[in-house]
């Protein structure tokens, strides 16, 4: 019986590893979401965006990153783009700090939750309006937008 038990602990001690890995390895792989529309445009009301407006967001979300809530693009100038939105780098955050023009780190504009990227992109519309997303003005600008009619969202 005593030989038995120990063979087990390493055994246990192996599992025990793997589990330990494991916790700290799958927040990584979990955090990005893939919004639907009608989850994007729940998002985009409790965030003060107008249903009249919303189509002109989730195409855009659709064009730049798959509605992808934590895609990272890195460019040639050495900037990025990053999260639902692909917020820019350059002017609008900063990596590892907070800073730019929407005052948060990057890496906050890629995680599940939408909200900073949401407020940051308010921001952008506002200053420099949809035209500053290239592919909104080849995807969305003028052209038919996402049907929102069965979502449930309302603002």
């Amino acid at each position: 019986m005593k030989v038995m038990a120990q063979t087990l602990r390493p055994l246990q001690l192996a599992g025990l590893l793997l589990v330990a890995l494991a916790c700290f390895l799958l927040p990584a792989s979990i955090d990005a979401k893939i919004y639907t529309k009608c989850e994007l445009a729940k998002q985009l009301t409790a965030n003060g965006i107008s249903r009249t407006y919303q189509g002109h967001w989730i195409c855009l979300a659709n064009a730049v990153s798959g509605l992808d809530s934590n895609k990272t693009t890195p460019l040639p100038n050495q900037t990025a783009n990053y999260g639902i939105f692909q917020i820019n780098s350059k002017d609008w955050c900063r990596v590892g700090y907070k800073g730019g023009k929407c005052n948060v780190r990057c890496e906050d504009l890629a995680t599940d939750s939408v909200t900073i990227a949401i407020q940051c992109s308010k921001l952008i519309q506002q200053q420099k309006g949809f035209n500053e997303w290239q592919l909104w003005q080849k995807k969305c600008k003028g052209k038919d937008l996402p049907d929102l009619s069965n979502c449930n969202a309302v603002g």
